[in-house]
C-alpha cells in the first residue's frame, strides 16, 4: 500500500473515504516515497481544501545508515492549505 491519499469529506456509497491517489504501489523505500509524495503535492496543490490524509507505508531499509525521506517546507505549506494529514506506517519486511 505504499502511498494512499484519501479524501475524508467525500464518501463513497458505503460511507468510506474516497481514494484520491495511490503512489508507488510496489516501492516500500521511504526516500523514494517521500520524493514521489512531494512531486504529487506539487502537481496537485490546487485541489479544493478539505480533509485529506496521506498514508505512507514503508519498510526499514537493509542498506540504511541514517537519513531517509524529508518533507519540504513547500510541501508542508501545501499540506496545511489542503487540510492534508500525513501518516507514516512502518511495516515489517516480507
Amino acid at each position: 500500500m505504499p502511498i494512499k491519499i484519501s479524501d475524508h469529506l467525500n464518501k463513497d456509497d458505503n460511507g468510506k473515504s474516497k481514494d484520491v491517489a495511490w503512489l508507488l504501489p510496489d516501492n516500500w523505500r521511504l526516500p523514494d516515497q517521500m520524493k514521489a509524495f512531494d512531486n504529487w503535492l506539487q502537481e496537485n496543490q490546487n485541489l479544493s481544501p478539505g480533509e485529506y490524509s496521506a498514508d505512507i507505508g514503508f519498510c526499514p531499509r537493509e542498506d540504511a545508515f541514517g537519513g531517509g525521506g524529508k518533507v519540504s517546507i513547500k510541501s508542508m505549506e501545501i499540506m496545511l492549505r489542503l487540510g492534508l494529514e500525513l501518516y507514516l506506517s512502518e511495516y515489517p519486511e516480507d
